[in-house]
């Protein structure tokens, strides 16, 4: 049977199943979400992520792999102490756009709906 889940929405709600995972091993409660990359740029795959995680997802910036390579040798050389001095640099000199979760009760019967399917499927 094909699934009649838009692609997007099947990622989000991927995501969210990690995410729990994470929480559970970890015993955090992990608040926040940070998208880096490529990936920043799907406007439409980081809201649905913020609603069915319920967090907040921080997009950006987009050329994470060269700016971290930067910070990395900025702390090497000692122009930055440690990486929370990093992490206030780059919030700093990029912007980087929030999502907000909303509309939890729809994404709550959607990861449902999903493991029900995973259940049959074992």
């Amino acid at each position: 049977m094909k699934s009649s889940v838009p692609p997007s929405k099947g990622l989000a709600l991927k995501y969210r199943e990690v995410l729990e995972n994470l929480r559970k091993k970890t015993g955090k409660s992990l608040t926040k979400l940070h998208i880096v990359g490529g990936g920043t740029q799907n406007e439409l795959l980081n809201q649905m992520t913020a609603d069915s995680t319920g967090c907040e997802v921080i997009a950006g910036p987009i050329e994470a792999t060269g700016v971290g390579n930067v910070v990395v040798q900025m702390m090497a050389a000692g122009e930055l102490s440690c990486l929370a001095d990093a992490r206030q640099l780059i919030a700093q000199s990029f912007e980087l756009k929030r999502y907000q979760p909303k509309c939890s009760a729809s994404w709550d019967e959607a990861y449902g709906q999903m493991q029900e399917i995973r259940k049959s499927k074992h």
